[in-house]
């Protein structure tokens, strides 16, 4: 769990919730070797959830692409972007 909380700069009780829930579900699988505690996701649980999101995926990225097609149309469109000649 030391790992997660620093890689993800949150604090121990907060991931310890989230860990909590996650297990519930199935998420993810715990073990203890003495006060340690190790987790490990539970990839036969994560497959449906996987492959249902996937479904929409090509939507994502659709929409992300315009998201970036719109952005880089406002750069441009800005005078003060522009180089002047």
């Amino acid at each position: 769990m030391g790992d997660i909380v620093i890689a993800l700069k949150l604090d121990q009780p907060s991931v310890s919730k989230h860990l909590g829930v996650l297990r519930k579900v199935g998420l993810v699988r715990m073990r203890c070797e003495g006060r340690n505690k190790y987790y490990r996701t539970n990839a036969a649980a994560i497959r449906p959830l996987h492959e249902w999101t996937k479904e929409f995926e090509k939507f994502w990225q659709h929409q992300l692409l315009r998201v970036k097609e719109r952005a880089e149309q406002k750069v441009n469109s800005n005078p003060r972007n522009q180089s002047h000649t």
